[in-house]
């Protein structure tokens, strides 16, 4: 199992917006998710500078990757980029993070 973590944001007065659109998340895009081995993913809210902090439990980088060529998740992308910082493809600004510490029980 491979951690990987990371953070976005979410522009200024959407955070409501941004969650709801997790609230359910679209089903055909969880089962994406699931099948490219995504085994656990989380996104808090740090609500005073509106990052969103994301983290993943993934069986394989290669397939974690994959998920961005998907039909499913270019759509979610584009759906979300409206409330968002965005790169030209719709893909979220993400700035991929090192973990430094863990521990497991």
């Amino acid at each position: 199992m491979i951690r990987k973590a990371f953070v976005m944001s979410v522009d200024s007065g959407q955070e409501a917006e941004y969650e709801k659109r997790h609230s359910p998340i679209w089903p055909e895009l969880e089962q994406t998710l699931k099948d490219h081995g995504v085994l656990n993913y989380s996104i808090f809210l740090h609500s005073e500078t509106n990052q969103l902090f994301g983290y993943a439990e993934i069986e394989n980088e290669e397939r974690w990757q994959a998920i961005a060529s998907t039909e499913i998740c270019r759509k979610w992308w584009n759906h979300m980029s409206e409330i968002m910082p965005s790169n030209s493809d719709h893909s979220p600004i993400a700035q991929d993070l090192r973990e430094v510490f863990h521990i497991e029980k």
